[in-house]
Parts: structure tokens; sequence; C-alpha cells
């Protein structure tokens, strides 16, 4: 099982072409790993062990990956005739009767389900911790956060119980899983990957799908399957010459690359970060490139509002679609208290603070591009702190106690007044990961460091839009310089 699972998913694609090992037998390792590690991480909330067998045991598709087993976040996409909670009560025996694009393209590549993986309720939060589902552990220190929202995904892949796990990022739900379980985690531009046919813009335009993965190769091959408009979609990304695995044979020219170590939606960053981020620049000087300390302008008060009244919107709509999936009427009994809060401050939201929203959204994309005129890449840390242990970032008695009051009473003005408060705090340990979903460029976590404690530390690097190729050849220059892969955690395979 160990010799099997510790290659990455393009090496047991290559495997299985070659006749080395079957599909069934690649799907029996990964049951038997994940039945191994699940009792400690908790991290696969629903099992599909004999629909995965009895694909493995029909002809594959002619994909890029048959035959190599994977696991599905339980959020951001259905999957056919498969449970979907989103980590909810309220969705509790819903289950959807198609596939989403993305999904029926994982279909397609060849990719094998093995099951659904934890995340928060509605996917809302940096770290998966729901009432319903319970906690994922870090298989790094069982007592730290796997991160959020795709943090079940994070904990399977980084204990190598599968390869790799798709998710979503709508405000950094892959790249914070991956710095804190150290692994990579691109969150592409904006109408690169579909994510219809049941989501539009996800929050506005801030979601898109993606993977978790052990290697950089992985993350290319994987944007390749994904990659490409659906018919309908509104609008797609710029199209990339050639293939985004094929753009790793190149490495990068000479890169203007800018970095900073502030913290854009919060207050301070933690020096462990601090160091992450200045050791990368000055091994990336090493391999040739002009870096230096620049960072871009924005409007961070505007911003997080932004933010908050599209999370806030996004999550009153989608609350909506529940009931009518399943034709019952929603209660604030049947959410946790910071998800009926964010419904609260959708709904009470105007069609002119959306579209100031909106604005503030695409004048952060503006300034952006003005930035990347000057500077290739922007370097700074994925998160402002190291790994926090679980239950540091619930809601303390205080918090719970108004939004009770809330809840009672939910007048207009008290709920903008809290909207203010949560815009103030809520952001200090991952302010850096929002922005992008904001402005629409790709993103990337690589887990190039390790804090004192043993825990990993993820930097993040962005471009311009359109620019994964860019990225891609970038970290996988930096993974030949700083090897990760055979990093293992605590529990593991």
């Amino acid at each position: 099982m160990t010799h099997l699972l510790d290659a990455d998913a393009t090496e047991l694609a290559r495997r299985v072409r070659a006749r080395e090992v079957s599909a069934l037998e690649l799907v029996d390792a990964a049951v038997a790993a994940i039945e191994q590690v699940n009792p400690q991480l908790n991290a696969v909330v629903h099992k599909m062990y004999d629909q995965a067998r009895a694909a493995a045991k029909a002809p594959l598709p002619d994909g890029p990956f048959a035959g190599v087993p994977m696991v599905v976040k339980d959020f951001d996409g259905f999957v056919k005739g498969v449970p979907f909670t989103a980590s909810t009560r309220f969705l509790d025996g819903f289950v959807p009767d198609h596939d989403a694009e993305a999904i029926a393209r994982f279909r397609r590549a060849g990719l094998i389900f093995l099951g659904k993986t934890n995340c928060p309720e509605l996917a809302l939060l940096g770290t998966t911790e729901s009432e319903f589902r319970g906690p994922a552990h870090n298989p790094w220190n069982l007592d730290h956060t796997t991160g959020g929202s795709s943090g079940g995904s994070a904990a399977l892949v980084a204990s190598r119980a599968v390869p790799v796990a798709h998710g979503g990022d709508g405000g950094g739900s892959l790249r914070i899983p991956a710095s804190i379980c150290g692994l990579v985690g691109l969150k592409a531009s904006r109408g690169r990957i579909p994510t219809g046919p049941d989501l539009g813009e996800g929050w506005g335009g801030y979601v898109q799908f993606g993977v978790l993965s052990r290697s950089v190769r992985d993350t290319a091959a994987m944007l390749d399957v994904l990659a490409g408009p659906m018919p309908g979609d509104p609008y797609a990304a710029p199209p990339h010459e050639g293939t985004f695995l094929s753009a790793l044979t190149q490495k990068p020219k000479r890169l203007r690359i800018a970095f900073t170590t502030q913290s854009f939606f919060g207050k301070h960053t933690d020096p462990v970060c601090v160091e992450a981020v200045t050791r990368t620049a000055h091994l990336l000087r090493t391999l040739g490139h002009e870096v230096e300390e620049a960072h871009p302008e924005f409007d961070r008060d505007a911003l997080v509002r932004a933010y908050l009244v599209q999370v806030g919107v996004g999550t009153a709509a989608e609350i909506a679609d529940f009931a009518r999936w399943t034709g019952k009427t929603p209660h604030a009994s049947d959410f946790e208290p910071a998800t009926w809060f964010l419904r609260q401050v959708g709904r009470a939201m105007g069609g002119v603070d959306l579209q100031h929203a909106r604005d503030a959204m695409q004048t952060a994309g503006r300034q952006m591009a003005a930035f990347h005129q000057k500077y290739d890449v922007l370097l700074t840390p994925t998160l402002a702190h190291p790994p926090v242990q679980l239950g540091e970032l619930g809601l303390k008695p205080a918090d719970r106690f108004a939004l009770a009051a809330l809840r009672a009473l939910p007048l207009r003005p008290a709920i903008l007044a809290a909207l203010a408060q949560l815009a103030e705090d809520n952001f200090e340990k991952s302010p850096n990961t929002q922005i992008f979903n904001q402005t629409g460029q790709p993103a990337i976590s690589l887990p190039l460091h390790m804090s004192p404690a043993g825990l990993p530390i993820g930097v993040q690097f962005s471009a311009a839009y359109g620019e994964e190729g860019l990225l891609l050849r970038l970290a996988s220059q930096l993974e030949e310089a700083v090897p990760w892969i055979d990093r293992r955690p605590a529990v593991c395979v």
C-alpha cells in the first residue's frame, strides 16, 4: 500500500497504462489507506467504496488519469446519486440526480471517486469544524486545524490516502488548507474552470473549483482536465497555448517579482510567516529572478466590506436554493449561528449594496492589473499566522449571545453594526487570500517551509489574470530547488 500511494497521480496513471498495477489494486489500496487514517482525521464523511470498485472493474475511460483514485469535497459541485450535505443538517438526505460539469470532467479523465470529504458548513470558514460533521484533524498535528473549506480533502492528500482531491476556493479554500497541510493549492483565474450547470457565478465570481495535490505536475495536469468553458458560460479566461502540463517543460524566464510580508486584510504577520517569505525571496534571487519589496495599493476597508456583502448575499441565495431543492422551510435552528447571520446580512443588503461590492471588486482588479504591468509575480504569505489549534477560530460566548439577539430581533442597523465588527476582526489569521478571489487572478500556495513546531507554512504567488502557466512554471522551478514531496506528517499511510 505504501509503495503504491507514495506516488503522485501522474505516476499512478502511468503505472495503470503500463499495466504495472490495476485500477482495482489502486482502489483497494486507497480504501485500506482511508480506513487506516480516517478514524484519526475525520476527513471522509460519505464512503463510495462499492461504486469505486465497480468503476475499477469496468472498462476505463481513455483519459489521462484512468484508474487513479480521488475524493470529492461535499460541496463545490454535485455528484450524481451521492448525498450532498454541505455539512449542514438542513440538507441531510438530499441526493442530486446529475453531475456538475467539473465532476463529469474528472470522470471522463478516468478518476475514480472513493468518497465525499469534510468541510465547514456551506464551506464558509477557513477551518473545517462544522457542528454537523465535527472537526477534521490535521495529519501533521491532530490538535490543529486542516484549514478550510477544503479541509477534509487536504487531510487525505497530506496523509497519502489519495494522491489528489477535489476542492473549491471562494476566499482561500484551496490555498488555506494547502498551506496548513503542506500541499500545492492553485486557485485558477476567474472563468478558467466551469462551475455550472448549477452554479452561475459562485459568490459573484469569487468561487473557483480545483484540486489539492502533492506535486506541481499533478496540479498542472488536473487544470488541463478541468479547464475550458462549458456551453453557455457567460465568459471564459483567455485560452492557454498548449497544455498546462507541457508548460512545465520550460523554465521561467527571468521574472520581475515583488514580495511583501504585510497582512492585506489583517493587522499583523507572525515572524514565522515573515521568515517564510523573506527566505523565499532570497531563493528566487539565487534562481536568477529580479526581486524587490513592493505591494499593490488598494482600499482595504472597501474590499473587506465588499467581500462580506457578497458572501452574505451568496449565503442567503444558497439557503434559498436548499429550500427549493428539499421543499423545506429554513429556520435559524437548522444552521450554525455564523451561517444564519450571513444569511441575515445577505437579506438585509439591497441591490445598491451589492453593486457597490461588485464595483469595489472590479476596481481592485484594475489596480492589480496595473501592478502587474511592472511585476510578473507577487509573493506573499499564504496565511499571516502558523496553523491554529482546533477551536481557536470558533465563536466566543459573547459572539453567540450577540448572534442570538440578532436572530430574535433582526433589525438592519444592528445587522450592519455586527457586519462592521466582523469586517474589523475576522481576517487576522487568513488575510491574504480573499483579494485574489475578488480580482479574479490566479494564485497558488506552495509548501516551501515548516514552522519550528513542525507544521507546514505555505507561501503564495499570484500573477496577472490568465497567467496560470507562468505560475506553474515558477512553482515547478521552486519544487525542483526545494523538494517537498518526501515530507511525511505524523498521521500517514
